[in-house]
């Protein structure tokens, strides 16, 4: 923030050096030029469009200052790629995966069976294998995620793969760190990787002892000046573990009190994280490669995505989809999708941010009106509150189609599922939102088992406990205050 108003501050002290007349011209003329390159140059929906030339005219100053910092487009670039052989080698994997997949006794259960359109999808749309040697725990009590983890990490022998969206200086990121640290010292190979702003209170110097040790550490999309990141607005916020190739975590949980609980203000911190054993963690493996390669320029093996302990005999099929501002197809909002328009009974969704694109809310409402018993469950504060005011208008809609909005009281509810027909369910860093959707990088788990999805649908109705359901009656009564704060954040919703 800091940045944004020095860069604010710098931008009208040049204008005030013009004459008033010379400056609004330059100003005007800036603001044109800029939407016109939004229009016609960039690839933005019409909603967005309209939301940046908006900003652009009627807060000229700031709307030109805001576009440089949250506006940039990094469509175009090749961040994640490979090398040509390594890129051949992953397509020839998929090929021979697609061929197997026509055999008759490829799937082990009827949830893969079923939703095997999903999962060719997901194949050739996000260039996800399919692996079916999974075994999978759920944690929603960040204590219980957490102590697990360090238990993992105090038993690695070979090497650590970290990465984490919010890492802080806290009670909790410093137990994190100080058990690198001891495995780095014991000569375990341990790699961190951060996004610099979600991290920003980690730097080499507080990791130093960790660094002395051996460890390593990336950070992703690091600023160019010490209080200003103009690429801030595009963050990784993948949560992902691998260790030893033994075990591997993909959830919402970050590192920080607040995500035990220990912060007042939000009170309980309810999260969904999975640990999953067996073939998965090549792809998370694989992830994390990708993403090391490009924060830190060190070309870390491609081999060591296959050093993982495949002997586990898990029956939980699963796939690895990641998405990102790098690409405009969206890869995990179309998960969702595919989740939602094959939904036949039920799907049970929980979300922090409910701001849906018009392909998603558009589903939503098809599957309501066809008799699909919708449940949407978001939490009773807001931690981001224009966000916040958005997920209140949004769900609002929905209540008319008879979706049940379910407000979660007992502290925050940050989780990142969705379960549908107890056949198929989601988890992992992807939010309902349009940041989620295109401007953040996301890794979600896609799941086809049933008592997978039953656990998740069961974790769900014991959150419903703690619930108060939002009636239309309620909705249609709420006050002019909050009417007016919904528009407004509607009105924001595709560039928050």
């Amino acid at each position: 923030m800091t940045g944004i108003i020095n860069t604010l501050d710098s931008f009208v002290t040049f204008l005030s050096t013009l004459p008033f007349s010379m400056g609004v011209v330059v100003l005007y003329t800036i603001d044109v030029i800029l939407a016109i390159m939004i229009i016609f140059l960039e690839k933005k929906n019409p909603q967005a469009t309209l939301a940046w030339i908006m900003v652009l005219f009627l807060l000229p100053v700031v709307g030109i200052v805001f576009y440089f910092l949250f506006s940039q487009n990094i469509a175009k670039r090749k961040m994640f790629r490979l090398s040509d052989s390594e890129e051949k080698l992953m397509d020839q994997m998929l090929e021979r995966q697609k061929q197997e997949m026509k055999s008759d006794d490829f799937f082990i259960n009827d949830a893969e069976r079923d939703w095997q359109s999903m999962i060719a999808m997901n194949q050739k749309y996000a260039h996800a294998d399919l692996s079916q040697n999974n075994i999978v725990d759920f944690f929603t009590d960040g204590n219980h995620k957490l102590d697990a983890m360090l238990s993992d990490i105090a038993n690695a022998t070979n090497y650590i793969n970290i990465q984490y969206f919010i890492l802080k200086n806290d009670i909790t990121g410093q137990s994190l760190i100080n058990a690198l640290t001891v495995k780095a010292k014991e000569g375990v190979r341990v790699r961190l990787l951060l996004d610099a702003m979600g991290s920003k209170q980690i730097n080499n110097k507080l990791l130093l002892d960790y660094l002395d040790a051996g460890g390593k550490v990336g950070y992703f999309f690091p600023p160019f000046f010490r209080s200003l990141n103009i690429r801030f607005n595009y963050r990784n916020h993948r949560k992902l573990v691998v260790i030893d190739g033994e075990v591997g975590y993909i959830g919402g949980f970050n590192i920080a009190n607040e995500y035990i609980g220990l912060k007042k203000k939000f009170g309980y911190w309810r999260d969904t994280h999975i640990r999953i054993r067996g073939d998965a963690l090549i792809y998370l493996n694989e992830r994390f490669i990708r993403d090391w390669r490009n924060a830190t320029k060190e070309r870390l093996d491609i081999g060591l995505m296959f050093n993982v302990n495949r002997n586990v005999n898990g029956t939980t099929p699963m796939q690895i989809v990641s998405s990102g501002p790098d690409s405009y197809k969206e890869e995990v909002k179309h998960g969702y999708l595919k989740m939602i328009s094959g939904a036949k009974r039920r799907i049970c969704i929980q979300t922090p941010y409910f701001v849906p694109d018009s392909s998603i809310f558009d589903s939503l409402l098809t599957a309501a009106n066809s008799g699909v018993d919708v449940k949407i469950m978001i939490p009773c504060m807001p931690d981001h509150i224009f966000v916040y005011w958005a997920t209140y208008y949004y769900c609002g809609l929905l209540l008319g189609a008879g979706v049940k909005v379910y407000i979660y009281n007992n502290g925050f509810l940050h989780a990142k599922t969705m379960t549908v027909d107890d056949e198929v369910c989601s988890v992992g860093s992807a939010n309902f939102d349009i940041r989620s959707f295109r401007l953040n990088f996301e890794c979600n788990a896609f799941m086809y088992d049933v008592s997978t999805a039953r656990r998740m649908r069961d974790i769900f109705e014991e959150d419903m406990s703690y619930c108060k359901e939002l009636t239309r009656l309620e909705y249609k009564n709420r006050s002019r205050w909050i009417r007016f704060k919904e528009r407004l954040a509607k009105l924001l919703s595709d560039i928050l």
